[in-house]
């Protein structure tokens, strides 16, 4: 590189480094550009935080628009009202509180069948209406249903906002699983529930306030559970209140051809810890029951329906009572309670009880453990009765029944099976009234010897040493007698209400739990249709004929003791005369036991007789009389302990 050229560069970078001094800003220049660039930087900031606030405001205007959309499509799909209250809501508000959607409905009835019953809930109130037992038919071949639809009621009671509420008049809604009703069968199981809604505003309810009606049913089972359940009812239910009531009625269906007077229609009710009672069968009654209740029962004769506590009712009001001039179909009796049930706001949560529509079977109700077996009249006021029916005639009556034999030869069989047990006390009857009979010629001739009245101690002190020599007891033949009563009044107590008796036919009887009436006639009767009615049982007369030949031979049998007691005599013709106008309207299987056992007595007599030689008894007694002097009897002791007291003088 030549001098000229070095020479340029340096010129070229003096020039360069010269104008860049004289081209730079000044300190006053350099501060006003950072003002400016200071506000540019505050400029756009703002201008950042304006369209912020817009993106803000632009979605919240959009969620106000999403709920105004969701608010009108829940209005057009549940058609709610949003208007201002109507006057009629108003109304409704004023009567029935937050339940006033509730007061409107329809009735709607929705099906709940199992292979034993078929039950109809009510929309209005939502209770069981109606209950059908699919397994038997009236007496007139229509279905058994246990009471009137129409008529029926069942209801919680409470105060709510200082208004008294009954839930039987208010509106209940299905839950949407159970619109279509529900079907079980078999050993499988099912729940349907009914609930009423509390409101927000008129035609709008809240889902989340609600009493609930929970049915449990069993495909094969006559017991179904029932639950009432409070669902954030604090504030709807008075804070106040210790218990909420349970209304129930029901006008009762005739379901028999003839009313049973000893097992009528009425209402029983199960103390807590204690025994079984119930209202008059015959009449009106009413009860005000103020001790806790586990169970009260609207009972007919084969058929009951019941509402059990889980835990109890504190008390109750139970009416029976029947409606003259009624035109309900079928009418029979109608029954009326009031229940209380323990309640304590905020903390009841649930009411468990059970509900029992079916037959009056023993064993079935038994099997319970709840006592309602005792609603079968089987004779429990006297232990020695229900003792001889439960453990005894029930057992042996069901063992027979299971083999499928018609129920006519059930009962004979039965019958011969009774007999044959009471076998030894019959011998023993006959062989005391055999010696009786021989030793009537002996007793005669003590008669003859003291004719006159005032030596009546004196003839019988004679006719007892007579019996002491001999080896006879006059009692003996009555102390068999009086142990045979109490099975002869068990199958009083037990046929009548056996419900495996009813609608069974044999031979001319088409149902052995009625009258078998082989002829009838319309025209009353004076006295003849009040005593008697106006139809003949054939079974009823032919007991009554047996009865009367018994008594006859019974009383040739029984000879001396008879003629002695000539009004006692007259009472034992007079009393099967009374008994036909009574077995006359009864069921026709007891007057067909009691036939049954006459006949069968007549055979025994008739055995026993050509068993028993009264020669050879004639003879034994002879040999008797001269053994050494037996201890004395405790009839003979009594005996000479009143002629003492009289005082005869004793031999």
């Amino acid at each position: 590189m030549n001098k000229n050229s070095i020479l340029g560069f340096i010129i070229i970078a003096a020039i360069m480094v010269g104008y860049s001094i004289w081209m730079s800003p000044s300190k006053e220049e350099l501060a006003a550009k950072k003002r400016s660039a200071d506000s540019i930087i505050r400029v756009v900031k703002i201008h950042d935080s304006i369209n912020r606030a817009k993106v803000a405001a632009l979605e919240v205007r959009q969620q106000e628009q999403k709920a105004v959309k969701a608010a009108m499509a829940a209005k057009t799909q549940t058609h709610r009202i949003v208007e201002p209250a109507s006057d009629d809501y108003k109304s409704l508000v004023s009567k029935f509180g937050s339940f006033a959607n509730s007061a409107k409905g329809n009735d709607t009835v929705y099906t709940i069948e199992t292979d034993l019953l078929k039950l109809n809930i009510s929309k209005k109130g939502g209770y069981v209406q109606s209950v059908e037992l699919k397994k038997y038919k009236t007496y007139d071949s229509l279905p058994v249903i246990l009471f009137d639809s129409s008529t029926s009621r069942f209801g919680l009671s409470f105060f709510s906002q200082n208004r008294a509420i009954n839930t039987s008049k208010l509106y209940f809604r299905p839950v949407a699983s159970d619109v279509n009703g529900l079907k079980v069968s078999g050993d499988s199981s099912g729940v349907f529930k009914m609930r009423l809604y509390a409101d927000v505003s008129e035609g709008k309810i809240d889902s989340t306030k609600y009493i609930e009606y929970v049915y449990r049913v069993k495909g094969n089972d006559y017991m179904l559970d029932f639950n009432v359940n409070f669902v954030n009812m604090e504030g709807l239910i008075s804070p106040n209140a210790s218990y909420v009531e349970i209304d129930w009625h029901a006008d009762l269906r005739k379901q028999e051809r003839t009313v049973d007077r000893f097992n009528g229609s009425t209402i029983y009710y199960k103390f807590f810890k204690d025994d079984v009672d119930y209202l008059s069968e015959t009449k009106d009654d009413k009860e005000q029951i103020k001790t806790r209740l586990r169970w009260v029962s609207f009972k007919q004769r084969f058929f009951s329906s019941t509402l059990i506590a889980k835990d109890f009712f504190t008390d109750g009001l139970l009416k029976d009572y029947t409606l003259k001039n009624t035109t309900i179909p079928h009418y029979l009796k109608s029954m009326d309670v009031s229940l209380s049930v323990p309640y304590r706001n905020g903390v009841t949560k649930n009411i468990p009880m059970a509900l029992y529509f079916g037959p009056n079977k023993f064993t079935l109700l038994k099997h319970y453990g709840l006592s309602l077996e005792r609603q079968i009249p089987i004779g429990w006021g006297f232990f020695l009765l229900a003792w001889i029916n439960e453990w005894i005639v029930i057992p042996v009556f069901n063992w027979l029944g299971s083999y499928g034999w018609n129920y006519g030869i059930v009962i004979l069989i039965l019958t011969l099976l009774l007999k044959l047990f009471l076998f030894p006390i019959a011998y023993k009857t006959y062989l005391s009234s055999a010696k009786m009979r021989v030793l009537k010629p002996e007793v005669d001739v003590i008669q003859a010897k003291f004719p006159k009245k005032e030596d009546s101690m004196k003839k019988q002190q004679a006719v007892m040493k007579l019996y002491k020599q001999a080896g006879a007891n006059p009692a003996s033949g009555c102390v068999p007698m009086l142990l045979q009563m109490p099975i002869l009044f068990a199958m009083f107590r037990f046929f009548p209400a056996s419900i495996q008796l009813r609608q069974q036919s044999f031979l001319w009887a088409h149902d052995l739990s009625s009258y078998d009436s082989i002829f009838s006639w319309s025209q009353h009767i004076p006295l003849l249709s009040t005593f008697y009615g106006n139809h003949i049982s054939l079974f009823t007369l032919l007991m009554t004929i047996s009865t009367v030949m018994y008594t006859y031979l019974n009383n040739q049998m029984m000879g001396q003791q008879t003629q002695t007691m000539p009004g006692m005599k007259t009472m034992m013709y007079l009393m099967p005369i009374l008994f036909l106008g009574i077995f006359n309207n009864y069921a026709s299987g007891l007057s067909y036991y009691y036939f049954l056992a006459n006949i069968i007595t007549f055979l025994q007599m008739f055995i026993f007789r050509r068993a028993i030689n009264e020669e050879k008894l004639l003879k034994q007694i002879e040999a008797n009389k001269k053994k050494p002097g037996k201890k004395k009897s405790h009839f003979q002791k009594r005996l000479e302990e009143a002629a003492k007291k009289r005082g005869y003088p004793s031999k």
